[in-house]
């Protein structure tokens, strides 16, 4: 298992009602499953929206059980974005 954080931004900051928390995974879906055991309701629901960074490289379409996750790395929780 690999620890890190993973940072909520905006509309996932406050479903999850902080701005971040540790992680303990392999993969982003593992990450990601905890996140939501931890934080039932609207975070579930925002999450589904989210797009990801991976320290600092985007997910796009890759599925998340491939998505490998290090040791001291980060997760960024990226909801849509209004305005511009």
């Amino acid at each position: 298992m690999a620890k890190g954080t993973v940072r909520y931004w905006a509309a996932a900051k406050a479903a999850a009602g902080t701005a971040e928390e540790p992680y303990d995974a392999i993969t982003l879906a593992e990450a990601l499953d905890a996140a939501r055991e931890r934080h039932p309701g609207e975070l579930v629901r925002v999450l589904r929206r989210c797009s990801f960074l991976v320290d600092g490289d985007p997910v796009g379409t890759r599925v998340h059980e491939t998505v490998r996750l290090a040791e001291g790395g980060t997760v960024e929780v990226l909801p849509p974005f209004a305005g511009g």
